[in-house]
């Protein structure tokens, strides 16, 4: 049975959250049609371009994604400390670059003169839009929903392209947040998409390597039916690892970069047909901290979507 959003996602428990988008019938989102011979492997950009942007709207940062021939990973951090602070013109212009709003708001946009009732009344708007702008929905609705209708048309079709909703998972320790940031990371290679991590395109962990786009190149490389009203001022680099300092606020990812990298390096190296055997002796330092041993790791790594998928529902909210 579909359970509401609101019961699988919870500040409460975790700002983490993994994502995961299908195509229907497991048709192809991207790549070669191998019946067909087309190709669809320029959506591959769209759908990353656009996780850029929106995530430079949202109060959302985006610790990893892969966007696969048919699927779409994210893993995301919830930011309502950032939306907190946001002033309203700010949510204004967030917001205006996604939806054109009801004619009062525009009218607010263009700073006309407002009497005491339509100036209260937007400022009902922009308290929605400011809740909206930290919704991990609203942020997933504003990427598959303009995605679809791009490819449809393309196609030449109608109906569902994504399955009926999104898939969520809940990431309530460090453990589970870096095994599925890695499991992301290295699907393409898991996939026999590419050989390295760094070969995998339209992955967080190439984009880490490599320098950033710009944010001209993300709105180009958008379709006429996906763009935004507006571009964004500027793009948002993706969550920053912060080391293991403690003692300062932290905002991003517990660990080093270079920590991450070496794990996911080795990780990746186990994982190919023709290491299986070459398990190395000795464990990257990340793995200590965490206390796990690789037997565990390589179990998350491989089966992470079976092992998490029914331990990070939330029970439903009991009655007050």
């Amino acid at each position: 049975m579909t359970r509401p959003r609101s019961t699988l996602v919870s500040l409460d428990d975790t700002p983490y959250y993994h994502v995961v988008s299908r195509c229907v019938r497991r048709t192809f989102l991207c790549g070669v049609d191998h019946l067909s011979g087309r190709s669809f492997e320029h959506r591959r950009q769209w759908i990353e371009d656009r996780i850029h942007l929106l995530a430079s709207i949202f109060a959302i940062d985006i610790c990893a994604y892969a966007v696969m021939s048919n699927h779409v990973h994210i893993v995301v951090k919830l930011r309502p400390d950032e939306s907190e602070h946001w002033s309203e013109q700010d949510v204004s212009e967030r917001w205006s670059c996604l939806f054109k709003g009801p004619m009062l708001f525009q009218r607010y946009r263009k700073k006309q003169a407002l009497n005491s009732a339509e100036s209260a009344k937007v400022k009902e708007y922009l308290a929605t839009y400011r809740e909206r702008l930290g919704s991990l929905s609203w942020f997933m609705k504003c990427l598959n929903e303009p995605i679809a209708r791009e490819a449809n048309l393309e196609d030449d079709c109608t109906g569902h392209f994504w399955e009926a909703r999104f898939k969520s998972q809940a990431l309530l320790t460090e453990e589970a947040l870096l095994s599925c940031m890695a499991y992301v990371d290295l699907n393409p290679v898991r996939a026999g998409m590419a050989k390295t991590p760094e070969d995998s395109d339209h992955t967080s962990i190439k984009a880490r390597l490599e320098p950033p786009r710009t944010l001209g190149q993300a709105m180009a490389e958008q379709p006429d039916n996906a763009t935004l009203n507006q571009s964004p001022r500027a793009l948002k680099p993706l969550a920053q690892f912060e080391g293991n300092d403690l003692d300062t606020a932290l905002h991003g990812i517990l660990f080093s970069l270079k920590d991450y990298l070496e794990l996911v390096d080795m990780t990746g190296r186990v994982l190919r047909d023709d290491k299986r055997g070459a398990i190395p002796m000795h464990l990257p330092p990340i793995l200590q901290r965490l206390d796990l041993t690789q037997a565990a790791w390589l179990q998350q790594c491989t089966r992470f979507e079976a092992l998490y998928h029914k331990r990070f529902r939330r029970r439903p909210a009991q009655a007050a």
